[in-house]
């Protein structure tokens, strides 16, 4: 198993905004099976960060579902409205010793 973190340094005073945005896109994520499995935000350290946590069994799982949210034409219109509220992101992979 692996865990997915998808780091994302929001504008400031947009976390509300990102967190509303990413409320309206759970019903696109789930039906495409595209769901993290927890959501967090920061309570301290830098400001405005928003992480959304994945498992998957290995990278190619993780690879075919990120394929298909990309092709998914409601994903796309969704991640176009969180773009302009993020100022950067990173991806961090890890494996799940327990």
């Amino acid at each position: 198993m692996i865990l997915v973190r998808d780091v994302f340094k929001l504008k400031f005073g947009k976390a509300r905004e990102a967190i509303t945005l990413w409320k309206e896109g759970r019903e696109i994520m789930k039906s495409i099976e595209h769901m993290p499995d927890r959501v967090l935000t920061d309570l301290v350290s830098t400001y405005y960060t928003l992480v959304l946590e994945t498992t998957y069994r290995d990278v190619s799982e993780m690879e075919a579902s990120l394929e298909k949210a990309f092709k998914d034409e409601r994903w796309q219109k969704w991640y176009q409205k969180f773009v302009p509220l993020a100022e950067s992101g990173y991806r961090e992979i890890f494996n799940i010793v327990e």
